[in-house]
């Protein structure tokens, strides 16, 4: 779509309110990109959204240790839907949807995420 992809904003911003405003807590409620994906062989291989929720949690990883109280993260979208600009032609979730047949398949972005968050619940009940 054109938007620049810049994880270091994101913790920037997080850095900037934990500066400026009382140690609120904060929630990132929608954080993703869109890209062209294709569903081949029944897989959607979107590496490039996985490198971007990954450059963007490891922001968060790095704001949180530097003291910003961000007590949630949620991915723009779950499901590929209508975007208010570009209508069905670009995608967004981790959840492929077959417009014609809807059929949902999850992304490998979708797995990647499902497998970071059973990590990083494993690591926080470790400690």
């Amino acid at each position: 779509m054109g938007w620049a992809v810049e994880p270091q904003g994101l913790y920037d911003m997080l850095r900037r309110l934990r500066a400026d405003f009382t140690p609120l807590p904060l929630y990132i409620t929608e954080n993703g990109a869109a890209y062209f994906d294709r569903l081949d062989d029944g897989r959607v291989q979107d590496a490039e959204r996985i490198a971007y929720l990954s450059d963007h949690l490891h922001a968060v990883s790095r704001a949180i240790q530097d003291g910003v109280d961000v007590r949630g993260y949620y991915v723009w979208s779950l499901m590929d839907n209508f975007e208010w600009e570009w209508g069905y032609s670009r995608r967004f979730g981790v959840v492929y949807i077959d417009y014609a047949t809807q059929q949902r398949i999850i992304k490998d972005s979708g797995t990647w995420y499902k497998d970071f968050i059973v990590a990083a619940k494993s690591n926080t009940q470790e400690h």
